[in-house]
């Protein structure tokens, strides 16, 4: 027996006194598949026309060697990534990573043919996928608003390019049979106060119901809407506030993705899910990092990802939750960069899976605070990070730092090559 199956060994039974089965939990978290998002290998640029620059909100700062250029770089990186981190998972792509073979093709004409070859990839690699509209990074985008434009001409365009994106979500989902999360995130806002604040959100809850007078079929396509408290650009005023499309989601059977860098710096997501789980049937996670002004660090094994992991399980929420991450880091190794964030996110979900939940329930119930707050402190210390050692190595992913030397070398054969 090695150290690993060892220390295995010890933290079991250090659980099972306090009646937590760690081969339950690690089952648990077998069937958790996170959605990782494929732009932050190239930054956010695409290959729709990788040199017109990020708009709309969107910022990506650094510029480390290596970043992929085309799509069978990115499929490569991805690979690389997959390898250190355990378990079976999602790509969440995005528009603008269509392969068009070098012809000029407009968003609103996109169809599944030109995103052939990432289904082909997902099927091999038995992943699903997720897809995205991309309303930035776009002419019709440079004022800054794209479904609650005034100019219905533009406004046209973005909702025939969000009913194209639909089409092709569900053809993924039918091909790879796992339901495709489509989701709606627009930059539109305002740098400084406007005057109105009302005809915008009219404008935008008239093109949703557009985009969406089609009925979906579940078992392909799941439609998400994104709301946004402030961003590059539009500080001062979002369209698509929290507030319209928790409205919007709840009246119309959507889901409402929550992204942990798009509120408040002193506010968290993870005390929201339980409030809109009362509402809506299932919610759409963006799993990303905040600090400060900036959204979108690199995930972390902070508090508030505990918090997060805590409240899906506390919750029985496994099955209505669906995790996505959102970050991107230009100024550190990208293969890295997409490893500790998912590896983080699981280790919170790990966590919270090896709580004695229905204990704390009841001690809960019974109004024996006392016991519930000292059960939550001795969790601090407990050796979960022993179970979690365990779950890599046998998924062969490198355990502890390991993995880290497998990235250092792929970037010394490829990625300085590039």
């Amino acid at each position: 027996m090695n150290t690993i199956e060892k220390s295995y060994k010890l933290a079991r039974e250090r659980y099972a006194a306090m009646r937590v089965d760690c081969d339950v939990a690690m089952d648990k978290l077998e069937q958790i598949a996170i959605s990782i998002h494929c732009w932050q290998g190239d930054d956010v640029a695409g290959f729709e026309n990788p040199d017109i620059g990020l708009s709309g909100g969107i910022q990506a700062t650094g510029n480390y060697p290596g970043k992929a250029h085309t799509a069978d770089q990115l499929r490569q990186d991805l690979d690389k990534a997959l390898s250190f981190i355990p378990g079976t998972h999602r790509l969440n792509l995005h528009a603008i990573y269509a392969e068009t073979n070098g012809a000029t093709v407009e968003r609103d004409q996109l169809e599944t043919k030109y995103f052939q070859n990432w289904i082909d990839w997902a099927k091999q690699n038995n992943m699903g996928l997720d897809f995205n509209p991309t309303m930035f990074s776009h002419p019709n985008a440079d004022d800054g608003f794209t479904l609650s434009h005034a100019d219905k001409g533009i406004r046209d365009y973005w909702i025939a390019h969000s009913i194209a994106c639909r089409k092709i979500a569900t053809d993924m989902g039918q091909a790879l049979g796992s339901p495709c999360v489509n989701n709606i995130w627009i930059p539109d806002g305002s740098k400084d106060t406007p005057v109105d604040r009302k005809n915008p959100r009219l404008r935008l809850q008239d093109s949703l119901n557009k985009i969406f007078a089609s009925a979906n079929n579940p078992e392909y396509l799941l439609d998400a809407v994104e709301c946004k408290l402030f961003g590059i650009g539009s500080e001062s005023y979002v369209v698509g506030s929290h507030e319209f499309y928790m409205g919007y989601a709840t009246a119309n059977n959507k889901l409402l993705c929550l992204d942990a860098g798009h509120f408040h710096p002193t506010e968290v997501i993870s005390d929201k899910i339980s409030s809109v789980m009362t509402f809506v049937d299932e919610i759409l996670l963006h799993v990303s990092r905040g600090v400060r002004w900036d959204s979108d660090h690199v995930v972390t094994l902070s508090d508030e990802l505990y918090a997060i992991a805590q409240e899906i399980v506390r919750g029985d929420f496994i099955e209505r939750v669906h995790v996505g991450l959102d970050f991107f880091d230009a100024s550190i190794n990208r293969i890295a960069a997409w490893v500790i964030g998912t590896r983080a996110m699981q280790k919170a979900l790990l966590a919270a899976l090896l709580e004695p939940t229905a204990q704390l329930r009841g001690f809960e119930a019974e109004g024996d605070n006392s016991s519930r707050l000292a059960m939550l402190e001795e969790l601090k210390t407990m050796p979960f990070g022993a179970v979690w050692d365990y779950f890599c190595a046998k998924h062969e992913t490198g355990v502890g730092f390991e993995w880290m030397a497998g990235v250092k070398q792929y970037e010394k054969d490829v990625l300085a090559l590039r």
